[in-house]
């Protein structure tokens, strides 16, 4: 087989270091697939597969949309908040993985009267990573807020007076609790997403359904029916 034909019938799935890689590791092995080297240690960027027609990329989890967008990668696994913010363009996104499970939500100082700046109509000042959701959020309340873009440590936003509430990822709550912040609002849960390149469903669709009808199957999530998991037919 010529080197573009082996590329073109390789299935590139991409992923990210850390939490989602570690518990989509049992969904792939549904269908059949396990990497060859563990990302924690290796430091290559494309790592094979136990089976010759299956790689893995490993990339920044904000930047798995971008790849699978635009064709760089067959599929990935993404947060449904950076899913959110990259706007999911050019995706299917077929399943909800039930994984990495966790809550977006406004948080403040214990000390720092949420409820009352809400009644008062206050302008808050809140930092995130999610700027676009952070927006969306607040102007359907009707809130009046300044966004500061940050890209990590939002904890420390309130305590040095950078801003009054910050709107981030909590899982446990620990952090929070540890900084004297609380949750004052709830947003959405999060939870990661199974993403499609939709040219890779038709072409190959050989390759690709069987792995996504067995993740499917063993995801604890569950398929949105937005996003059918069966390819289209190709015209």
């Amino acid at each position: 087989m010529r080197v573009c034909e082996a590329l073109t019938a390789m299935l590139t799935i991409a992923l990210s270091k850390g939490r989602i890689f570690d518990e989509t590791l049992p969904l792939l092995a549904a269908a059949g697939i396990a990497p060859i080297e563990d990302p924690e240690t290796s430091r290559k960027l494309i790592i094979g597969s136990n089976r010759s027609d299956v790689r893995f990329i490993i990339v920044r989890a904000s930047d798995v949309p971008t790849y699978v967008q635009h064709g760089a990668a067959d599929l990935g696994v993404a947060g449904k908040d950076v899913l959110l913010e990259h706007g999911g363009e050019g995706l299917y996104q077929p399943v909800d993985l039930g994984i990495g499970r966790c809550r977006m939500v406004v948080a403040a100082k214990a000390s720092f009267d949420y409820g009352g700046a809400l009644k008062r109509g206050a302008r808050l000042s809140v930092a995130t990573k999610y700027v676009m959701t952070a927006r969306e959020h607040f102007a359907a309340k009707g809130m009046h807020v300044d966004l500061i873009k940050l890209y990590g440590s939002m904890e420390l936003a309130p305590l040095v007076g950078l801003a009054d509430a910050i709107v981030d990822l909590v899982s446990s709550g620990n952090t929070l609790k540890a900084n004297d912040l609380v949750a004052v609002e709830d947003i959405m849960p999060i939870s990661a997403r199974l993403i499609v390149n939709p040219a890779s469903l038709k072409l190959k669709r050989d390759t690709v359904q069987p792995v996504l009808d067995a993740i499917a199957r063993s995801a604890p999530g569950t398929v949105d029916a937005r996003s059918p998991v069966r390819a289209p037919n190709s015209a």
